[in-house]
């Protein structure tokens, strides 16, 4: 088998698909599936294809989320992905749609991944968000190991809690060479109901302060709105609103500083692995 000048084995870029983005937080709780749900939303409202793969093997919450509660398809032994809201979606949840939990080790979740990765038929794409487990556990290192990608977004909350376990998950992707395109900060705030005014439930400014720190770019806030939640569990995120509503213009933000941070390291993206004998 061949390998690339340091030992390693070649990362095979999937066919059609310009940009995989990672999006991974330190711990759960932080709303990750929400942020990669709307995200993926937003892209596909700015006219970029998109899809959005759930590897979030025991925790599959993103079919609920865009409201999908059908069986993908097989065609020439490939799986067709579902598609929602202009979103092409494949994830555990349309394969084990019943609450029984799945009770699985590192190769078997390595083999999903890897399914989901290579034998869905995904199409021509300009970006395939992978919505991660929390955590730096096995699923993703099995897709750090196996494809190459484009960079990494992580989701956190402005708590101290929740800022350590994002700055592991931030040395994580640094220490296997994944760009990191910048720190989400989701829960950032309340806008009271009652005043309009700003209640900062979690502390403030963590999020912006961490990226600073660890020289990665902020990509933005994200507001603690009762109104996300109401959309998510609805099937229509948030990001299919209309631009005047704040949240829904908040993740159209955050897709066009994604798509700029794209751009931005793309000089340094590509296929740079030397195949020897």
């Amino acid at each position: 088998m061949t390998s690339n000048s340091s030992g390693e084995l070649p990362k095979l870029p999937i066919p059609g698909i310009e940009n995989l983005i990672a999006v991974g937080s330190g711990k759960g709780g932080v709303g990750k599936t929400t942020v990669a749900v709307n995200l993926a939303v937003a892209l596909a409202r700015l006219g970029r294809p998109t899809a959005l793969m759930d590897a979030d093997i025991y925790g599959p919450n993103v079919p609920r989320m865009l409201g999908i509660n059908q069986t993908p398809q097989v065609e020439n032994e490939r799986l067709l992905p579902l598609e929602r809201h202009g979103v092409r979606v494949m994830s555990m949840g349309f394969l084990n749609p019943s609450d029984r939990p799945l009770i699985w080790r590192g190769p078997m979740l390595h083999g999903v991944v890897q399914q989901f990765l290579r034998n869905v038929a995904w199409g021509e794409l300009e970006y395939l968000i992978v919505d991660l487990p929390p955590g730096t556990g096995d699923v993703q290192l099995s897709l750090i190991q196996t494809v190459p990608i484009t960079g990494a977004i992580v989701v956190t909350t402005p708590s101290d809690v929740s800022l350590e376990d994002a700055r592991k998950a931030v040395y994580m992707f640094r220490q296997v060479r994944v760009p990191v395109l910048g720190i989400v900060e989701n829960m950032s705030y309340l806008i009271c109901p009652h005043c309009q005014g700003r209640v900062d439930v979690f502390s403030a400014g963590g999020g912006r302060r961490t990226a600073e720190e660890m020289g990665v770019p902020f990509l933005g806030e994200l507001a603690l709105d009762p109104l996300v939640r109401e959309a998510g569990d609805s099937g229509r995120p948030i990001a299919l609103q209309d631009n005047r509503h704040p949240q829904a213009l908040a993740y159209l933000e955050l897709a066009q500083a994604v798509i700029a941070r794209v751009a931005a390291a793309a000089p340094a993206h590509g296929p740079t692995i030397e195949i020897t004998e």
